[in-house]
Parts: structure tokens; sequence; C-alpha cells
């Protein structure tokens, strides 16, 4: 990646990202934060500098600089993406951390952020905007929606699928085959051996709804 990179978000996906960026030498030239106590300080020695929203910088987008969307909020995340690519035809770009392992013949969106020690196989399936944290696990042919959330150390078997805007609790298990819907969520810890249908949350092992 040749231009330095601005980061809306500046909290705990932020800092994620930041940090993946760092580890393959990307220059990330500031973060943006709608939080006016985070503005002004440093992030592991890069600025915050002003809102997600701040003009002046964001014109720099396309020619000068790349764009990353780390807001906590999901619906935050998809409306900023949305915002970029219509007022600044930007589009983010994927946040890989160095000791990730995704295969080169998965296909990613745009605007994935992807963990230390996350493995994303061959044949696998990432939308826009997911969120894939530490040493998560998608196997072959699984799907992960766009704008979906997969914990620290969540494991999507062989031909999983996980809806849009869905989230995947810390050290969770959705075993082969299972379809999670969208706007779903698993907790933590869960083994979810049957499907889940959209909007429901589930918990447990077996995950039952909640």
């Amino acid at each position: 990646m040749e231009n330095p990179v601005i980061i809306l978000g500046a909290q705990t996906v932020g800092t994620a990202a930041l940090d993946a960026f760092l580890s393959n030498d990307v220059v990330v030239y500031c973060l943006l934060d709608d939080d006016q106590k985070l503005q002004g300080t440093e992030l592991l020695d890069v600025p915050v500098m002003g809102n997600t929203d701040d003009g002046e910088l964001l014109k720099l987008l396309g020619k000068k600089c790349e764009v990353f969307v780390a807001t906590e909020d999901t619906a935050s995340r998809r409306s900023l993406t949305e915002m970029l690519r219509t007022e600044y035809e930007a589009v983010p770009v994927n946040a890989i951390h160095q000791r990730a392992s995704v295969s080169g013949h998965a296909t990613l969106g745009h605007g994935n952020y992807i963990g230390p020690n996350a493995v994303v196989a061959a044949t696998a399936t990432l939308g826009d905007g997911c969120l894939v944290g530490a040493n998560a696990v998608v196997e072959a042919r699984a799907k992960v929606g766009s704008f979906a959330q997969l914990g620290s150390g969540a494991q999507l078997g062989a031909d999983a699928q996980v809806g849009e805007l869905a989230f995947v609790g810390a050290g969770a298990v959705v075993v082969a085959g299972v379809k999670i819907g969208d706007k779903a969520r698993v907790g933590a810890g869960s083994v979810v051996v049957a499907n889940v249908p959209n909007g429901q949350t589930v918990f447990g092992n077996p995950a039952v709804k909640v």
C-alpha cells in the first residue's frame, strides 16, 4: 500500500486496525473519532485529529490517502462506508494483520479487519466491512456477510454461513453447513449446530434461543 491511511474510529476497533496496519509497515496518517475526549490525543504515536466527518481531512481520500472504517457500531460502520463511496468515491482498504493467514484463494470484499493469528481458508468468502477477531477461523467455502463480526477465537466450519450485520461471539463454534441469519447474534462460547433465523439471539452448547 503506497498511500498512508486515515482510520475512522480511535477506540477498540480503531486500535486493532492501527496495529494491523503498523504490523505491515503501512503509514497511518491519523485517526478520526467523534469522541471529543480523544481528539488531540495520540494512539500508538498516531494523532487523533477530529470528527469522522471532517471534510478537510476526508478530501485527501482517493489521491493522497486510503481510508479504513473502524467505528464500534455496526450500523455506523455501514453508513460511514456508504458515505465514503457516494461523497468521496473512496472504498475502504482491508486491514489484515501481518500474523493473520489469508489464503490467496479466499475472496475478500473491502474494508475488512482480520486480526492476528486469524485464518481465512481457501474458497472462504468475506463481504465488506467484516471484523474477524484474533485467532478466529473461517474454513473452506464458509461465507461471512457484509458488516458481520466474528469474535476472537470464533470458528466457522466448512460451508457455514454468517449473514449480514450478524455477530458471532468470542470462542463460539458454528459447525459445518450451519447458517446464521442476518442481524442474528451468537453468544460467546456457544456451539451452533442448527440454523439461526434472521435477528435471533442464541446461546449455549448446543446453542438455543434466548
